[in-house]
Order: structure tokens, then C-alpha cells, then sequence
């Protein structure tokens, strides 16, 4: 019977699976007017990581306090990416489907391009959500730590398809996409930046100087713009 006791490692996995099918229904909600998705996604990574650290157990607090603080950088980025990915989509059906006969190598080249931003978005809120940094300071090491990490970038590249896949394989699916579907990816995708994560943060804090306390209510991303000089760390 001890494996029903609070502290077994079944109850442990049964409660974080509950707080990850909560934490999907809140991304889903906040989801709902498009243009909040950024923000939503930026929390959503928030939480994600703290759920892998053991830090916090009040999701919907958790979830609405990084909502808030990111809720201007995270709405201009994720409209930056549907921009940029209308302007790619766009110039891949004129391509493919205008009947001109254009280079192979555009086609490539639009590939390419596609990919990176791909890559670079994977990175983009969770540096959002922990790393305070101006829009493009985000940007730009969002996509460093893309390319830094490729090995584990292909890895959450892959499970950031996880609902496509799903939807793909079966409808009679689509109920696990409303529970596990976004934040399924995100704590496995925690679990993989976590390590490098914590190194920058460590090495940052240890360049800053000490900083006055601040209550639990205020914003936790304590690191600047510093962190380009300090990002490329090897990840053992």
C-alpha cells in the first residue's frame, strides 16, 4: 500500500501528470484569441521548467504571473513568427504553385529558412519565460542556443509535432491534444534545456553582483543582456 502514499513515486508521476493536463487546458484557453499564443506558450514553457525542477506547485498562479510579465515581448514576437512565416509560406506557394519556373535552389534556401525559424521558436519563450532581454536580445540567443544545442534542438523539433502526429494517427486521438497535446512537449522539451539552463544561470548569477531581495510576486528573470557573452558554455 505504500505505493499510494503521498510521497511514492507513482503518486509523484500521477500528480505531475495532473498538472501537465492542467497546464494544457490553461495553454489551450489562452490560446483561443491567436494573438495571445505567444504569451500563453511563453507561460506555458514557464511552468514546464519549474514542473522538471520541483519548484512550484500552484500551476494557475505560476502560469498567470509569467502571462502577465511577458505578455508585450511575447505578443510582438509571436506575431514577428506569424509574419515571418506568412512572408515564407507565401513565397513557397508562388514558387511551387505560379506555373514560373523558378530555381531549385530557392526552394532550398526557403527550406532552410523555414527550419531555422522553426528552431529558433522552440527556444524563444522558454528564454523568454526565465531570461529578461529585450526582443531581439531574445531572439538572437534563442537562435545561438538552437544551433549550440542542434542534437536536443531535432529531438524537441520532433516532439513539437506531437499533436500533428497524433491527429495523424487516428481521430479517436484528438482527446490526448486537449489534455497532453502542448504540454507534453514542453516539460520533455524542459527536461532537455534544463541542464544548460541552469549552467548559464549559475555562471550569470556568479558575474552579477548581489541584487536586493525581491518578493515571491515579482518578476524572477534576473539575467540581462549579458548573456551573449556568456552563452556558449559546453554542455556535458
Amino acid at each position: 500500500m505504500k505505493i499510494f502514499d503521498l510521497d511514492s513515486p507513482l503518486m509523484n508521476v500521477l500528480n505531475k501528470m495532473a498538472d501537465l493536463m492542467w497546464l494544457n487546458i490553461l495553454t489551450l484557453i489562452c490560446c483561443i484569441p491567436i494573438i495571445t499564443a505567444g504569451a500563453a506558450f511563453t507561460s506555458m514553457h514557464y511552468v514546464a521548467l519549474k514542473i522538471v525542477r520541483n519548484e512550484e506547485s500552484y500551476i494557475t498562479r505560476s502560469f498567470f504571473k509569467s502571462f502577465k510579465t511577458n505578455f508585450r515581448q511575447a505578443t510582438l514576437i509571436w506575431l514577428l513568427i506569424l509574419l515571418i512565416a506568412a512572408v515564407l509560406g507565401g513565397d513557397y506557394y508562388i514558387i511551387t504553385k505560379s506555373g514560373i519556373q523558378f530555381s531549385s535552389v530557392l526552394v532550398v534556401l526557403i527550406m532552410a529558412a523555414a527550419v531555422l525559424v522553426i528552431c529558433t521558436t522552440l527556444y524563444v519563450f522558454p528564454v523568454l519565460a526565465k531570461f529578461d532581454n529585450t526582443i531581439m536580445g531574445t531572439i538572437r540567443n534563442a537562435f545561438i542556443m538552437s544551433i549550440l544545442q542542434l542534437p536536443k534542438t531535432l529531438v524537441m523539433l520532433v516532439m513539437a509535432f506531437f499533436p500533428l502526429i497524433i491527429y495523424l494517427v487516428s481521430l479517436r486521438l484528438i482527446p490526448i491534444i486537449f489534455l497532453f497535446g502542448f504540454s507534453l512537449p514542453a516539460y520533455a522539451s524542459a527536461m532537455l534545456y534544463n541542464k544548460f539552463f541552469q549552467k548559464l544561470e549559475d555562471q550569470l548569477l556568479s558575474e552579477q553582483e548581489p541584487a536586493p531581495e525581491v518578493s515571491p510576486e515579482e518578476d524572477e528573470r534576473v539575467f540581462h543582456d549579458e548573456i551573449d557573452e556568456s552563452i556558449k558554455i559546453e554542455d556535458k
